[in-house]
């Protein structure tokens, strides 16, 4: 996909946000796994867990997608 801008009816829409969209989708279903087994109860703060799992995701989302 690259790191390149879409032109989309005359507005520039960055790819970052498909980035950021799948991250979170994948955020997601790992919470709903992590939640569904014992996992979860090792977890001592929810908040900053979600927002560490989201980082790492879309670090390892733009470093697959965005290497073209």
């Amino acid at each position: 996909m690259g790191l390149r801008e879409w032109a989309l009816g005359g507005v520039l829409l960055s790819p970052f946000l498909v980035y950021v969209l799948l991250a979170l989708v994948c955020t997601g279903l790992l919470r709903l796994l992590v939640q569904a087994t014992p996992l979860g109860r090792w977890i001592w703060h929810e908040a900053l867990f979600d927002a560490a799992l989201f980082v790492c995701l879309l670090y390892l989302v733009v470093r697959v997608l965005g290497a073209a």
